[in-house]
């Protein structure tokens, strides 16, 4: 189960992935949006949203420096673990809090309007699901590791990283805590959702959200 789970799993991910959403802009890029429903409910919209894409750019940001950038080039630079584990937290745990506060948001917003319930589908509820879980075991798994314990950059890193070189070494994985490997499940099952959701509108954002026409809402008189 552990090579199926950190050596093939990655990739079947990976695969749906890619695959998926290159599929679903290919023959239904109708669909290829985020159902904006800003015109069925605007003041709560202007906290949740911009609350939540913060913490996810925050925690993307760290992720990636974290995950891909090896051990010994911090410490070349002169940072060692302990600076390291201060830095990391001192992001992480402000983006964590973001991440969550803005989901919570999000979920609010769009559960306590009837307008907006009957507006959501079964995709969307279970999208918000699988996104808790993966945030909130990301959070579990930073508040344990405040004492430190666990170098995620021995493991999950190099880890990560030799996916990406097409060798995997699932090894790395076999003694990483629980809330670790329940963030990995999480980013697994958000990876393999990634086409079928409103989430594909993010790969718009550098390419074609920035010079699009602006989107005018009309008041009800």
């Amino acid at each position: 189960m552990n090579t199926f789970f950190y050596g093939a799993l990655p990739y079947i991910a990976f695969t749906i992935f890619i695959i998926g959403t290159i599929a679903r802009f290919a023959f239904f890029e109708r669909g290829w949006t985020t159902k904006s429903s800003e015109f069925l409910e605007k003041k709560q919209v202007r906290f949740a949203v911009p609350i939540f894409h913060l913490g996810l750019v925050m925690a993307l940001g760290g992720h990636l420096i974290g995950i891909l950038v090896p051990k010994f080039v911090t410490e070349t630079a002169g940072v060692n673990e302990e600076m390291y584990h201060m830095i990391a937290l001192s992001g992480g745990i402000p983006a964590g809090a973001l991440f969550v506060l803005g989901l919570l948001l999000c979920i609010v917003r769009r559960f306590s309007s009837d307008r907006l319930a009957v507006n959501t589908s079964s995709m969307d509820k279970i999208l918000y699901a699988v996104l808790a879980f993966t945030i909130l075991t990301g959070c579990w798994g930073t508040l344990s590791n405040i004492a430190g314990g666990f170098d995620y950059r021995e493991s999950i890193a190099p880890w990560f990283r030799s996916l990406l070189m097409l060798s995997p070494d699932p090894s790395l994985m076999k003694a990483i805590p629980l809330p670790f490997e329940l963030h990995m499940c999480g980013w697994m099952l958000t990876a393999i959702l990634f086409p079928f959701t409103r989430l594909v509108h993010c790969l718009s954002f550098p390419f074609v959200w920035l010079w699009r026409s602006r989107l005018v809402y009309r008041r009800r008189f």
